[in-house]
C-alpha cells in the first residue's frame, strides 16, 4: 500500500511540475531571429514590436541577426532551435521568395504563423530633383535604361523593378544589390544608383532631409503618408508589390505557448507606441493582423513570388 501511495505521489508531482512548467512560460529571454542588418526596415519593425511585447510577456527579448542568402541563413538556423516558444522568426516577402526558389531547408510546413506587423508598399525613390515627376521618370526609362538599387537579387525589390519596367514598356534596368535598406538609401543619395526600391521606414531620414524623394508607389491606392505620390496603377502600369513583415514560430510549438505569443504580439502592435511607428512610416492599423490572415498571406506570397520569379527567369 505504501509503495502504491508513493508511486501515485511521484506521478502527481510530475504532473503538477509539467503543468507548472507550462504556466511559467516564459521563464527566460526570448530570441527574435531576423535576416536583416541593423537599421533596415525589418530590423526596425522587429525592435518596435519588442518594445511593448517585453511587457506583455514579462520577459526580456533580444534580436539575433542571421544575415545571408536572402533569409536562408536565418531560416535554416531557425530549424535547429527548439520548438519551445523561446525563439521567434521574423518572416518577410523575402523569405517567401527564398522558399519559392528552394534556397532554404525550410518549407511552409515547418512554421506556424503568429502575427503580421507591416504591410508596406514598395516605393520607387530617386534623388530629389533628378526627375521632374513620375511621368518624366517613366519617359526617361523608355529612352534608356537606368540603374536600380535593391537589397539582394531574385527578391521582392528587383522583381518589383523588373515588373514595373516590363509592364510599363520601359527598357530593362540595371540592378545593383546592396546589403540592406539603410545602406541603399545612403548610396542613392551618393549617386551610386539612379533609383532605389525602398520602403518609407528604410529611407525616412533621407526623405525628411530632402535628399530622397518617393516618385512612384507600387500599390493599388495612394499611401496615406504620401498622398501626392502616384501609384503605378494610376499611370496605367499594372504592378502592385508590398513588403510584408511578420512573425512565425515552429509548427510544433505547443498550442498554449503559440497562442500566448500571438496575444502578446497583437497587444503590443495594437498599442499606441507601435501604432505611432506605423503612422511615422506612412502606414496604419490595417498592417497588424493575427495568425489566420497572416497565414493565408504567407501561402499566397510564396505562390505569387514563384510565378513572378519563373516569368523573370530566376527559377525554372
Amino acid at each position: 500500500m505504501k509503495n502504491f501511495l508513493a508511486t501515485v505521489s511521484v506521478a502527481a508531482m510530475a504532473l503538477m511540475g509539467s503543468i507548472a512548467g507550462a504556466d511559467e512560460y516564459p521563464s527566460k529571454t526570448i530570441e527574435v531571429i531576423t535576416h536583416a542588418g541593423n537599421g533596415g526596415g525589418t530590423d526596425v519593425t522587429t525592435r518596435m514590436m519588442m518594445l511593448r511585447a517585453r511587457r506583455e510577456l514579462k520577459t526580456d527579448m533580444v534580436v539575433v541577426n542571421k544575415k545571408g542568402g536572402g533569409g536562408a541563413v536565418a531560416m535554416d538556423h531557425y530549424l535547429t532551435v527548439p520548438a519551445d516558444g523561446y525563439s521567434i522568426l521574423t518572416f518577410t516577402i523575402g523569405h517567401a521568395a527564398t522558399v519559392a526558389k528552394g534556397k532554404t531547408e525550410m518549407t511552409l510546413d515547418d512554421i506556424r504563423p503568429i502575427a503580421r506587423g507591416t504591410d508596406d508598399p514598395q516605393i520607387l525613390m530617386v534623388r530629389c530633383g533628378a526627375y521632374a515627376d513620375a511621368d518624366a521618370f517613366v519617359a526617361a526609362q523608355k529612352e534608356a535604361p537606368i540603374s536600380y538599387g535593391t537589397t539582394h537579387l531574385g527578391n521582392i525589390d528587383d522583381v518589383s523593378a523588373f515588373m514595373f519596367t516590363k509592364k510599363g514598356g520601359m527598357q530593362t534596368p540595371k540592378i545593383v544589390p546592396f546589403d540592406g535598406g539603410g545602406e541603399l538609401a545612403t548610396q542613392l543619395v551618393a549617386g551610386a544608383v539612379d533609383a532605389a526600391v525602398l520602403n518609407l521606414a528604410e529611407a525616412g531620414s533621407q526623405i525628411d532631409a530632402g535628399d530622397v524623394c518617393p516618385i512612384v508607389v507600387l500599390a493599388n491606392e495612394r499611401m496615406a503618408g504620401l498622398p501626392d505620390v502616384k501609384t503605378a496603377k494610376e499611370m496605367g502600369i499594372d504592378v502592385s508589390f508590398s513588403t510584408v513583415r511578420g512573425f512565425v514560430v515552429h509548427k510544433d510549438t505547443p498550442d498554449e505557448v503559440a497562442e500566448q505569443i500571438e496575444a502578446a504580439l497583437m497587444n503590443s502592435m495594437n498599442h499606441g507606441v507601435y501604432q505611432g511607428f506605423l503612422e511615422s512610416v506612412g502606414l496604419d492599423s490595417t498592417s497588424v493582423v493575427g495568425s489566420e490572415e497572416w497565414g493565408n498571406q504567407i501561402t499566397t506570397m510564396v505562390t505569387d513570388m514563384e510565378a513572378a520569379l519563373k516569368e523573370l527567369g530566376f527559377i525554372e
